[in-house]
């Protein structure tokens, strides 16, 4: 599992390694891991072109020693100072040694050295900035933009917020970031993973465990532990069902499109409730269709209310009412009573994507992607329940507490008319067959995810094509 800690737990631990190592060591170390990968994007080093731009903490401090071990390696290499009299004095002076130069940000010929450079090594602003870079760092920030340098974040992209993932203003974009010792938050959550590019961690010898992760990211054998399977003894109840009130005259296909995910998500069998019985019948024969509503449609172990739905505010009361886990999606979001779902003793999951997200928690939609951490734990607080951010980093969080979860998988073909409903039924059958809700989230998205990129392979794709894929990514986690 991919952990990330705040920047308070990160500072803790690495002064608390520094009190046993020689002064100056911990600096070493990150800069020894940078200049590796440098190396490694430049291919080769001897007479290649590289600029560091530094800032005044040590996050320049590690450019500056990870450029005199490339200028020691026949690169050279360049550092352009934005406080020229605040720059790490240890770094600097390696540097020179090394045959590096130096200039100013302000030096008329920072632009031509930037426009020509073969690698640009972002040293600006360290874990602790917060807010957008200021407008000397924001100009370099433009000539970079230009430029057909690779970029390298030292640690994290100057001008981003390591713990939140918010970019508040002007941020440098990179190629890679290599971080040291732990992930950051920011840089696993939109907007500022867009910004981090490849994200490469580098061991400088903090030790595990450094206090509860902020953020945790489910890899392939977390979620291989997590499928539910079935045994000698299984029977199609034993495996759980799983019920959908879905679909209307207007949408039918969100009913269809939800009961093809709930097929694949390792419950039993799949109960459905609503209009759209005979489109769902003609499609998926094995489903077991009801017309008497959720009450009466016969036992489930969780249900699926919502996608589709329209208006029936009444089906989806009734199924909160249930006993039994709950997945609300899309029109089931917009029709729930707030206090009904605070008031339910039994798990609910709620998916909404940063619309209804915004709706919910009566803000822009703007302000959820600019802080989808804050948003997606504001809103599990707010209904006492767990919460899947759908969107281009998917997040789920308990309002119970603990990491959130963010989902490493996934492509932006996903971003397509039914694509959710999908979700939505893998998660709820994820449910019927026995996983808490906080894993039933994160599973399906991991799966979802991977059933995306395979229907996709960089080409469009529908939502049926992304169905049709999730037992092929159940195979590719299970090895």
């Amino acid at each position: 599992m991919r952990t990330a800690y705040s920047v308070e737990t990160v500072r803790a631990a690495e002064r608390a390694l520094m009190a046993r190592l020689p002064e100056g060591a911990l600096m070493q170390r990150a800069a020894a891991g940078l200049a590796a990968a440098c190396a490694e994007l430049l291919g080769r080093v001897y007479g290649s072109r590289v600029v560091l731009l530094v800032g005044s903490g040590d996050n320049g401090g590690d450019a500056l020693y990870a450029g005199a071990r490339l200028a020691r390696r026949g690169a050279g290499v360049t550092a352009v100072l934005l406080t020229p009299g605040r720059a790490h004095a240890g770094g600097l002076a390696a540097l020179r040694r090394a045959g590096g130069t130096v200039a100013t940000a302000d030096s008329a010929a920072v632009d031509e050295l930037v426009l020509r450079a073969d690698l640009v090594v972002d040293g600006i602003v360290g874990i602790g900035g917060k807010g957008g870079l200021r407008p000397d760092a924001e100009r370099l920030a433009g000539v970079v933009a230009r430029s057909r340098a690779a970029v390298v974040a030292v640690d994290l992209p100057s001008g981003v917020d390591a713990d939140t993932g918010e970019v508040r203003g002007a941020a440098l974009r990179a190629d890679l970031t290599v971080t040291f010792g732990a992930y950051k938050p920011g840089l696993l959550v939109d907007p500022a993973r867009e910004y981090a590019g490849v994200v490469r961690l580098v061991g400088i010898g903090l030790e595990p465990p450094l206090a509860e992760a902020v953020l945790e990211a489910l890899q392939h054998a977390d979620v291989a532990r997590l499928l539910p399977l079935p045994t000698g003894e299984s029977d199609k109840y034993r495996r759980g069902v799983v019920g959908i009130a879905a679909g209307s005259a207007r949408y039918p296909g969100a009913a269809v499109l939800a009961v093809s995910g709930a097929l694949r998500g390792g419950a039993g069998a799949v109960r459905y409730v609503g209009p759209a019985g005979d489109a769902v019948i003609a499609r998926f024969p094995e489903t077991l269709v009801s017309d008497a509503g959720p009450a009466k449609a016969g036992r489930v172990q969780a249900w699926v209310v919502g996608p589709g739905a329209g208006d029936d505010a009444a089906a989806v009361a009734e199924v909160l009412e249930a006993d039994v886990p709950v997945l609300l999606d899309a029109d089931g979001l917009r029709l729930a009573d707030r206090d009904a779902v605070r008031r339910r003793t039994s798990p609910t999951l709620m998916t909404p994507h940063a619309g209804e997200a915004a709706a919910l928690l009566g803000v822009r939609r703007e302000e959820v992607e600019a802080a989808r951490l804050a948003a997606v734990r504001e809103l599990a607080a707010v209904y006492r329940a767990t919460v899947l951010l759908k969107g281009s980093t998917t997040l789920v969080a308990d309002f119970a507490g603990g990491p959130v979860r963010v989902n490493a998988t996934g492509t932006p073909w996903l971003a397509t008319a039914g694509s959710g409903d999908v979700l939505s039924g893998l998660a709820g059958s994820l449910l019927a067959a026995g996983l808490r809700a906080p894993d039933a989230g994160s599973v399906a998205a991991y799966l979802h995810g991977l059933a995306g990129r395979f229907a996709a392979q960089g080409a469009p794709t529908g939502a049926h094509d992304v169905a049709s894929h999730i037992p092929r990514a159940w195979r590719d986690v299970r090895g």
